[in-house]
């Protein structure tokens, strides 16, 4: 039921019940003045005439008060008919208030966990930021959200989901103050007003919340933990506004989403100020979720060259997001995507795209695939599912590489070496994607063997100036060489990057100077030698010419 913001219908009730004992009062009035007027004439005369005249007048003026009695009665009967239907009006204001109550507070209440809604958590969060301003009090704002929630439902149906809600929203209860608010303000996001709470405070009560979720009421054998991330922000320096308060508390959730799940995150500007758009979890796990839906990317195909001969060897398929998805690119897009839970969805919906647009084309050699480490983590995900995607799109296992971005921290290294193991006996080769860019793909050569192992653009640009970043890129090759792997060289966007990279022996390569992304590439094989000999300026007018 939707209620109106401004509390019209409890005054429009007030003015009614104003009216009623006005007119209630009228009618008494009119009531003892129709009585009392005729006694107030017919008594004096009476008296009069019996003092002049010395009859006793007794029985006319018994007459005359029955009389007037009578008329008072009948006044009686006439007020009470006309008063009927103004006390039915007042008694259906009253039930009316009643009932504008009871729809008030219902619309204010979720009805699964008992909590406040979305909607009263921003009254109160508006009248505890107006107390604390006024008072010079201190007020925490904390926002949560279910760590792997999505597996829960997805695992046991949207029941399963509902316990764990309730159970989730039974230890809030329990483990808050009675000054402290709780509520539910979407799927499985929560959100807690403290006041009279600095971030210190706030920080120790969430985390306790936290440990009272991982391991359950006292005696509770049958308990099954319940994890969570949370964001934490509050008054003072830290927020100006209710509405920067809460941002920064999304923001902080954000980070922490990111960097491992299952922990408590006070916000801090320099390290948490980087939600894309400023947006919140739930409006980027919506827009995730509908571009994933409804497969919202367009894929695109860069050539990777065989450094020897010039011929492309394969495409790698990668995917822009369409315009009116809410991303300018596809990196917001994932980011996106890990810090809400959505990389499988996206995923799967990204392949489907890249594998439908290139069985429409007719390119030599391979072509490789990205997928998430955690997408063949996850339930949702299996070879079979793989193997089945490329038969409908009429590709040949053998021809596709399945390379493997690591953007997310690890969970269940034993079920992703394994679906590694069965995608290599199906004929899917495998690649270790940006390999060098910080820790990413390091982690993932010490676990998995890997048939390609692919560079990043920072090694390869940076190993053509610095004799650091030259020995790191050695060595990866002298180690891939060893464990049989061939070795792709990302980024090569100068003369001189491709001649460093030839000049150690790799023996492929990609980036802008051989070939941009391009929804349908170039097949024709390159000179590379004339292209190394190049002028800087024919270089400069060929990039210029390639479309973005």
């Amino acid at each position: 039921m939707l209620l109106p913001d401004e509390p019209i219908l409890p005054e429009a009730l007030q003015a009614a019940a104003t009216d009623l004992r006005l007119m209630r009062l009228r009618l008494y009035l009119a009531l003892i003045a129709m009585f009392a007027i005729p006694l107030g004439i017919t008594a004096p005369v009476l008296y009069s005439l019996s003092a002049g005249t010395g009859r006793n007048l007794i029985g006319p003026t018994l007459l005359i008060s029955a009389l007037a009695l009578l008329l008072g009665l009948l006044v009686v009967w006439l007020a009470r008919k006309v008063m009927e239907p103004a006390q039915r009006l007042d008694l259906a204001r009253s039930t009316l208030a009643g009932a504008y109550e009871a729809a008030r507070s219902e619309s204010l209440r979720d009805a699964l966990t008992g909590l406040g809604n979305h909607r009263s958590f921003q009254e109160e969060l508006a009248a505890q930021w107006d107390f604390a301003s006024r008072h010079g009090l201190p007020l925490a704002v904390v926002l949560i959200d279910l760590d792997e929630f999505k597996l829960v439902n997805d695992a046991g149906g949207h029941a399963a989901g509902d316990r764990v809600l309730e159970r989730f929203s039974s230890c809030v209860t329990g483990v808050l103050r009675r000054s402290d608010r709780a509520y539910r303000i979407g799927g499985d996001e929560f959100a807690l007003i403290l006041p009279h709470t600095d971030l210190d405070a706030g920080e120790i009560c969430v985390r306790r919340l936290l440990s009272a979720t991982l391991e359950g009421p006292v005696g509770h054998v049958a308990w099954s933990p319940i994890s969570f991330s949370a964001g934490i922000s509050g008054t003072g320096a830290q927020a100006q506004d209710r509405e920067s308060m809460v941002r920064q508390a999304d923001a902080a959730l954000y980070w922490g989403k990111r960097h491992g799940r299952t922990c408590v995150t006070v916000y801090d500007a320099v390290r948490h100020a980087g939600n894309p758009g400023g947006q919140s979890l739930s409006d980027l796990s919506a827009a995730v979720s509908r571009v994933a839906a409804i497969g919202a990317v367009r894929a695109v195909f860069q050539p990777i060259y065989d450094l020897a001969s010039g011929r492309p060897q394969g495409y790698e398929g990668l995917v822009r997001p369409l315009p009116g998805t809410g991303f300018s690119d596809a990196g917001a897009m994932f980011e996106a995507a890990e810090s809400t839970g959505r990389t499988t969805d996206l995923d799967l919906a990204c392949l489907s795209v890249v594998m439908a647009s290139y069985s429409a084309l007719d390119l030599p050699g391979s072509l490789t695939l990205n997928l998430s480490p955690r997408t063949l983590e996850s339930m949702d995900f299996n070879v079979p599912t793989l193997l089945r995607m490329l038969a409908r799109y009429g590709l040949d296992p053998s021809r596709v590489v399945l390379e493997l971005t690591e953007r997310e921290t690890l969970e269940d290294i034993e079920r992703l070496r394994a679906a590694v193991k069965a995608c290599r006996a199906a004929g899917i080769r495998i690649a270790a994607d940006d390999v060098g860019a910080g820790n990413a793909g390091l982690r993932l050569l010490s676990q998995l063997r890997f048939d390609i192992v692919k560079i990043d653009l920072s090694l390869v640009q940076g190993g053509a100036v610095r004799a650091s970043s030259e020995e790191v890129v050695r060595t990866l090759k002298d180690l891939s060489d060893r464990w049989g792997a061939m070795v792709i060289a990302e980024g090569i966007e100068t003369v001189e990057q491709l001649d460093f990279v030839r000049s150690l022996g790799i023996g492929a390569g990609q980036g802008y100077l051989l070939g941009r992304p391009a929804e349908v590439p170039s097949a024709a094989t390159l000179d590379l030698d004339a292209l190394t000999h190049s002028q800087g300026d024919w270089l400069a007018e060929r990039l210029r010419a390639i479309p973005a």
